[in-house]
Order: structure tokens, then sequence, then C-alpha cells
């Protein structure tokens, strides 16, 4: 069910003029304009700033009372009583329909009596827009032109085109009064030039009305394009190696998928050895006569499309020789690397012991010429008390 869209304030007043000026009348009733959509439900308010005990009331489009203060004047069940006290009378329509729209009245019947209007308007809710002209598929680099139909709008609709998520343009619309209702239907065309990148393309319709929210009423129709096949082939392996099997498959993207396949070798005839399997090519033993260009031809019935493959044999004796050398270059790197730090190693070891021994001799140094073995002892610690030699003075 669809629910109130906006509302209009719309105050409506007297003014009454004495000696002293002009002042707001405090029993005039002061009501608001209302906008429903269809099955939706509207609330009219009249309200006064002061009470003097009298009754409010509303009427109709056809000034047929609905209620008069909290007593029902008509037999509708859609209308019912909101709210009321002595300033304020409330009443809700629902289920609205569009013969509910036109001018609402709220009366105080006061002397003289006082009056003000509410303006009802009812939106008609359009229907789920509607894709037609497309019939099956469309190849590509064709046109294909497509309708979009929705009814019961009032005010008039407007249409969007979408492709995936992207808007697109199309005609204007064309707007159609329906005969039995005051609504309106709508129908928009849109015409495409399709390429393979739109198979499976979703086209989309939208609905842009007040009565609904974006994106609520939308419709998509997928899109079948008809193209030529792309061809690659694809190896088993990288490493194709002599007298070993192999084979290579050819691969077509089309709509519809490539039924046919013919497989030739250019500038020669195919190799005794290989054998055609729809989209495969068997070598069942390889051999380096095998080497060359290999065509594969895919057709799906919209056109014929070819792809190549060149094939290079390895011979694997040689493979095994390469393998060996670069195993070979391996170690006589590390053989060098391993010399080189046991070399460094024999002249850091050299080092070290040629310094020790230098320091052990000046250890020693002046033990050699001692008398005895505390003058030994003193001469090695680098003691010199008592050992210089006396100098006599004569006067």
């Amino acid at each position: 069910m669809s629910v109130p869209v906006r509302s209009k304030m719309q105050f409506h007043k007297v003014c009454v003029w004495g000696e002293g000026g002009s002042y707001d009348d405090p029993l005039q009733p002061v009501t608001q304009d209302e906008t429903a959509s269809v099955g939706g439900m509207v609330t009219l308010t009249c309200r006064v700033a002061a009470s003097d005990n009298s009754s409010l009331q509303w009427s109709n489009t056809a000034q047929q009372t609905l209620y008069f203060g909290e007593k029902r004047a008509l037999r509708d069940n859609r209308i019912q009583l909101n709210r009321s006290t002595g300033t304020e009378l409330s009443i809700t329509i629902g289920n609205v329909q569009l013969s509910d729209e036109g001018e609402y009245t709220c009366s105080i019947f006061t002397m003289p009596v006082r009056t003000a209007r509410a303006t009802v308007t009812v939106l008609g809710v359009p229907d789920k827009p509607q894709i037609s002209g497309y019939e099956d598929t469309v190849q590509e680099g064709g046109k294909v032109t497509l309708t979009c139909t929705s009814s019961g709008s009032k005010p008039p609709a407007k249409l969007r085109w979408y492709r995936n998520q992207e808007e697109l343009t199309g005609r204007p619309d064309v707007v159609e009064t329906n005969p039995d209702e005051a609504t309106y239907t709508v129908i928009s065309e849109l015409t495409l030039t399709v390429g393979r990148s739109d198979d499976n393309t979703l086209i989309g319709c939208a609905v842009d009305h007040p009565s609904l929210s974006p994106g609520e009423k939308w419709t998509e129709q997928p899109i079948r394009v008809l193209f030529t096949p792309d061809v690659t082939i694809q190896p088993q392996n990288d490493l194709p190696r002599e007298g070993e099997k192999f084979i290579i498959q050819c691969i077509g993207n089309g709509n519809p998928k490539p039924t046919s396949y013919v497989w030739q070798k250019k500038d020669g005839e195919l190799p005794l050895m290989a054998k055609v399997d729809g989209s495969f090519l068997l070598f069942e033993m390889l051999n380096k006569s095998d080497n060359g260009v290999y065509l594969c031809q895919a057709d799906n019935g919209i056109g014929k499309m070819q792809g190549e493959y060149t094939l290079l044999v390895q011979d694997p004796t040689a493979m095994s020789t390469s393998s060996g050398v670069d195993h070979a270059v391996i170690g006589g790197v590390v053989a060098v690397i391993v010399f080189i730090l046991l070399c460094l190693l024999i002249v850091l070891g050299r080092y070290l012991i040629r310094h020790k021994g230098t320091y052990l001799t000046h250890e020693a140094k002046g033990c050699d010429d001692a008398p005895d073995a505390d003058t030994a002892i003193i001469n090695a610690e680098g003691g010199h008390s008592g050992a210089e030699d006396k100098k006599e003075y004569f006067i």
C-alpha cells in the first residue's frame, strides 16, 4: 500500500477590521492541503485558536458532511475520526481513490459561520513497466528497438532506460490519456546498435514518479548477441620435447559456440603422426620435423575465425647437457668461494700467532743479562729502581 508523499501547508484566515486596525480572528478555522497516492491514507486536520463551544465540521467535495464534532455523518468506513476537541477536528480517509481528489471544507457554526478549505491531491500510481520489441537474438552490428510502457500514472510518469547501471537516452516519452479514468499511459522507445560486448547485457526500464521511491518499479530485458568466435590455441604444456606425446587445443569463444574446427600446417601438410580430434591436434611422438606454424579455423555458423600456434620441438639431450653445464658452473663458483674463505682463515691465523709471539718476547726482555733471579724479575717487570748507575760527583 502506498503512503502519502507530500503535504503543503495552506492557511485560510479571516481578517476582521476595527477602529484600532486589524487582527486575526481566533475562531477562524485553519487547514492545510494534502497529497496522497491511490491506496494510501490522508489526514485532514482543522484547528481554531480559541473555543466558544461551537462544533467543527468536515464536508467532502460534494458538500456532504463527513463528521460533525465526534459524530459520523456519512457511512463510509474508509473515513475515521482521528481527534476531536473544542479547538480541533481531525479525520482520516483510508484506501484513497482518484475520486477522493478535490476541495474539502471545514466549518465552525458561529455567528457568522466561518469556513476554511483544504485541497486533496491524489496521485495515480503507475504500473510496473513492460518491455516489448525484443524477440530472440540479434547479430553483432545489428540494431534492436525496445519499447517500454507504463499505465495508471497521474501526473504522467517519466521512463528511464539503463544498460546495466549506465543510463541511456531514449526517444521522448509519448503520453496517452486513459479514456475511463484520469490517468495516463507513458510509452518510450530505445534503439541500440549492439556489439559482442552487449551479449547477456541487461537493458532496464524504470518508472520515475512522485508516488514511488527511486527504483521501486523496474523491468529488465537480457539481450543475446550472435557474433563470430575469437580463436586461441592452447598447448598442453610449454615444453614440447622430441619423442614425447604433445597436444594442442583450439579454443573458440563465440555465440553460438563453434561446431566445426579445421586444422592446417602453414606452408605444408599435417605430419603423419598428428591426429585431429575436433578442437584437438594430437602428436603421438614429437619429431623436429614437426616444427612449424599450425593454423586452426573455428566456424560457429555466424562466421569463421583463425588462430595460429608456433611449435618448436626441444632436444631432450641438449636440455640435459645444458642442465649439466649449469650444475658444473654452480659447483665451480661454490668451490672458488670455499677456497677464498680457507685462504682468509690461514692468513688471519698466521697474523694472530705472530703478534702473540712478539708480546711474549717483550715480556722476557732483560732476563738474560740479570745476575740473579730477583734482578731478572725486576727487569722483566720493567722496574729500574736501584738498577740505575750510581754517579759520583767530586767537588
